[in-house]
């Protein structure tokens, strides 16, 4: 067979390797929000880009993004995980856990919810200091319908990689739109209340792991490390799809967009002057966002506007008329301003002004 009969072959019987992991940034590579550690509390919080960290117990724990890699997998960064707080005793209503959600328009391609859901396959890297029985669940947006799979760390601080495969789930809601089509749960503790028996799929609210979920709270000083995650339809895993950091990168800004200063002085975008205190500002995304954006911006002294007569530091910005694909910024000065003029939004000799456009799921 010619080399050309062998690739149509191979994209006919639907085995061609690119675009086939489900996981956005399972390199852990992007990390608009920044690498060094934040501590996790009673709230879903991002480091590495898509992937979140949430924690309900009495302990604590911090994310970070780390250069700490298995050897020879062509992998520069992972996640990292680290007790500052053990809680020794995980009631019934405490978990905790890190996770990516994944957009339905992404995962409809796997069918769950009806006769033809495909198998899907994950498999990722993973580095503990605590051994022990962990726990996978992958669960839809309600969480109504869930699968816990158990896989074990059998060696303190050595690189292992697991490889889980849950077949399709032929029934409940799953949602093939803009919203949560399926949630991947990477399980830490999880107490009784949100415990359900491994290997099937089922009604448990909201379940994250099973009874022999190792509490990896449990010791302060315990660490996690986790890259190189892929899902994928079928019941093989096959080697991790790396793709370059642009293409990943721009994925990410689906969900999130930080415009960070690169310097004190960085520019945004020219602002018409509305009046003597207010201005319009115009911002592109670099590509279109999930859903309409929320604004979050470092405090507004830290912005400025900037025209022949010389800077006017902000008193306030906001969000205007957004969509998709971009928005007007609302901003505000003590005074000063020109009437129908033009001046330009910049950074307030502050490299460290930021704006960031958040459609996290």
């Amino acid at each position: 067979m010619s080399k050309a009969a062998e690739l149509a072959a191979l994209i006919g019987g639907q085995k061609a390797l690119s675009n086939r992991n489900l996981i956005i940034n399972g390199a852990m590579q992007v990390a608009q929000r920044g690498t060094s550690a934040v501590t996790i509390a009673d709230a879903a919080q991002y480091r590495v880009d898509r992937f979140n960290a949430y924690d309900n117990t009495s302990g604590a724990f911090t994310y970070e993004q780390s250069t700490t890699t298995p050897s020879g997998e062509g992998f520069i960064n992972s996640t990292k995980l680290t007790v500052t707080s053990a809680d020794t005793s995980i009631a019934a209503g405490e978990y905790a856990y890190y996770a990516q959600y994944i957009e339905g328009t992404n995962f409809s391609q796997c069918d769950f919810g009806n006769s033809g859901a495909k198998s899907v396959t994950l498999s990722f890297w993973v580095r503990s200091s605590a051994t022990g029985t962990y726990c996978i669940t992958l669960a839809n947006s309600a969480s109504n319908r869930s699968f816990v799979s158990e896989y074990t760390i059998s060696s303190a601080n050595t690189w292992e990689k697991k490889t889980i495969t849950v077949a399709g789930d032929t029934t409940g809601t799953w949602l093939t739109t803009t919203g949560i089509g399926l949630k991947v749960f990477f399980c830490l503790a999880v107490g009784s209340t949100y415990q359900q028996s491994a290997g099937s799929w089922g009604t448990t609210s909201f379940a994250f792991g099973s009874s022999n979920q190792t509490n990896w709270l449990g010791t302060n000083g315990n660490t996690l490390y986790i890259t190189g995650a892929q899902l994928e339809i079928g019941d093989v895993a096959t080697a991790f799809e790396h793709e370059d950091f642009g293409t990943t990168l721009a994925k990410c800004q689906r969900y999130y967009n930080m415009m960070g200063a690169d310097n004190a002085y960085s520019m945004w975008g020219a602002t018409f002057h509305a009046g003597a205190t207010t201005g319009k500002t115009t911002v592109l995304f670099p590509v279109e966002m999930r859903a309409v954006p929320t604004l979050g911006s470092s405090a507004a002294n830290t912005f400025a506007l900037y025209d022949t007569s010389g800077n006017i530091a902000l008193t306030a910005i906001s969000i205007n008329v957004p969509n998709t694909w971009g928005t007007n910024l609302t901003v505000t000065v003590s005074s000063g301003l020109t009437g129908g003029q033009v001046s330009q939004l910049m950074a307030n000799n502050n490299a460290d002004s930021f704006l960031e456009f958040k459609a996290e799921l």
